[in-house]
């Protein structure tokens, strides 16, 4: 008797504090997501870095023995400032110098990788000037980016997933879910199409030295706005129609970012995912939901008080003012 009354309050305080359970599970999972990608990037990566790191010092080292009259103090410093000069987008090699970091359709290219969080980092600001612009262009062009996004977004989800939806619903009598659920597939696998893998063959051949698997890595890298400017297009060596180039990739970016969105969209307004999403929020009690109706009740009384209370103040403030001595007029007039 005593297990199963313990049994049964176990169950209704596990019950009672659901989402916080999930929630701390969901934590937890996360946590052990970023570990289980740390430990495999190092894995992965790590022997390959010491291999990069050896073959430097082997060329290092041949360098200077080929070249005594340079010591390796002043070889490191020129090294120092090449590298720097590469931070900052600018190369000192000679098939690298004709291509110009800061022409119109480089900082367009710049400010829609700024805009849309991308930030490849290949080009940054040299000035004190241009970094100070570049905080307060972010400022204010990265929720300006958001809200644009957003209400495309919102329009384009209407056409493309909403009505097709309701139409096969209401027209061919489909289950909403089954519709919703194969209509979000089919959007996807056109999506990934049009956006990763075409891409990816295009760049392939434009792109000298990048093979289908880079190609496609750099456009997953950009769409999901990770920007990690390992790859970035257009800055070989004697690129063809540079600009027009540049013009492209910046549309391609803003397109493919708006339809990741609304794929994004399409498979969260799905039914078993927002259950999904469910179990991890914070539900709230009855007498908060009866404190907001009580505050919209009032609001919503305030309001049509204001509202009623409105046209007569204007009555009055269109009214010709009478004074009191104006009334007395009349009283005189009559007694006359």
């Amino acid at each position: 008797m005593l297990q199963s009354l313990a049994g049964s309050s176990c169950v209704r305080l596990v019950e009672r504090h659901r989402s916080a359970w999930c929630f701390g599970f969901l934590v937890l999972g996360y946590l052990l997501y970023l570990v289980f990608g740390a430990v495999v990037f190092s894995s992965v990566e790590l022997p390959y870095e010491d291999l990069l790191r050896q073959e430097l010092r082997k060329l290092k080292r041949r360098f200077l023995e080929e070249h005594e009259c340079l010591s390796e103090q002043q070889l490191e410093q020129f090294l120092g400032r090449v590298l720097e000069a590469s931070n900052y987008g600018v190369s000192v090699l000679s098939n690298a110098s004709g291509n110009w970091n800061w022409d119109f359709t480089s900082a367009l290219f710049f400010a829609s990788t700024v805009l849309s969080t991308t930030g490849y980092g290949h080009t940054v600001p040299l000035s004190d000037g241009g970094k100070a612009f570049c905080i307060i262009y972010s400022v204010i062009g990265i929720p300006f980016t958001l809200l644009f996004l957003t209400a495309v977004v919102q329009r384009v989800t209407i056409h493309v997933t909403r009505r097709p939806v309701l139409y096969f619903h209401v027209r061919w009598g489909f289950s909403k879910q089954v519709v919703a659920i194969v209509h979000a597939v089919l959007l996807g696998f056109v999506t990934v199409s049009c956006f990763f893998f075409i891409p990816a063959a295009v760049f392939s051949i434009l792109e000298d030295d990048w093979n289908f698997l880079e190609s496609f890595y750099f456009c997953f890298i950009s769409l999901s706005t990770i920007g990690l400017g390992d790859y970035v297009p257009g800055e070989g060596y004697n690129q063809k129609f540079r600009e027009l180039y540049k013009i492209g990739i910046t549309c391609y970016l803003l397109l493919g970012l708006i339809a990741m969105l609304v794929v994004l969209e399409t498979f969260c307004e799905l039914h078993e995912l927002k259950k999904f999403r469910k179990m991890f929020y914070v539900k709230k009690d009855k007498d908060e939901d009866r404190v907001h109706i009580i505050e919209h009740d009032q609001l919503s009384f305030s309001s049509i008080a204001d509202q009623a209370a409105g046209p007569k103040e204007d009555r009055k403030q269109n009214e010709p003012f009478v004074g009191p001595q104006s009334s007395a007029h009349p009283d005189d007039s009559a007694g006359n």
